[in-house]
């Protein structure tokens, strides 16, 4: 890619880095007013791990699916579902700030630290959530933030990459990045918070499905050939 032909994909990639660093910086104002400290060193695994995730997710999009960047970036999208809207939001607000949140008052009153091995469990899941999210995004060109049917984007069911053993690896990923976030953090009542994510994050998959199945030539008979949503060997 160069010249004139590379600029939006370049601007995208910038709005996209801008942003996450902006949720980012969010989680970590409110972990550090609600822990009170700004110097424990056990939380700060999580904010430069987080940070290197979406910059090498960024990095990756843009040289190998820049197209999506851009896609992703829209603010208005047709046909898009308004249930979906709503719990992608709420989804959002768990994240970046009732985990935090959550996780600053564990510190400030000591309930409940983890032991720093976890740190490594948290850094495999961080790994692990962002490898299956770039994989999902390079091979799947619909992959938007929003349930709906793009049918300007001739829409169509895909079957590559990790969506050939579970049919929904973006919200696998989502989850094991939540996951993460207590582990490398080091507190366990923002698991509380995270159960909530993952309740969230089930129901958005159930409705998808739901509607691709409906809406989606083709998808009715993929969900014969993959048959689990999430979790493989489970839902």
């Amino acid at each position: 890619m160069n010249g004139d032909y590379s600029r939006p994909f370049g601007v995208a990639a910038i709005k996209q880095l801008f942003l996450t660093s902006l949720f980012l910086l969010v989680q970590v104002v409110v972990f550090f007013v609600s822990a009170g400290n700004l110097i424990d060193p056990r939380s700060w695994p999580y904010f430069v791990a987080a940070f290197v995730h979406y910059v090498v997710s960024t990095v990756v999009q843009f040289k190998l699916n820049p197209e999506l960047l851009v896609q992703r970036l829209k603010m208005k999208r047709k046909r898009s579902k308004l249930w979906d809207e709503i719990l992608m939001r709420i989804s959002n607000l768990v994240v970046i700030i009732v985990i935090p949140a959550l996780a600053g008052l564990d510190f400030r009153y000591g309930w409940a630290i983890l032991d720093n091995y976890f740190l490594v469990v948290g850094l495999a899941f961080v790994v692990a959530s962002s490898l299956l999210l770039n994989w999902a995004m390079i091979v799947n060109p619909h992959f938007e933030p929003v349930v709906r049917i793009q049918k300007e984007r001739n829409h169509k069911v895909i079957t590559a990459g990790p969506y050939s053993f579970v049919r929904h690896p973006g919200y696998l990923a989502g989850i094991l990045f939540a996951i993460s976030i207590p582990l490398l953090i080091g507190s366990v009542l923002a698991f509380i918070s995270v159960g909530i994510y993952v309740t969230l994050t089930m129901s958005r998959t159930w409705l998808e499905d739901k509607t691709l199945q409906e809406e989606l030539e083709g998808y009715s008979e993929y969900t014969s050939q993959v048959r689990y949503r999430l979790f493989p060997g489970a839902w």
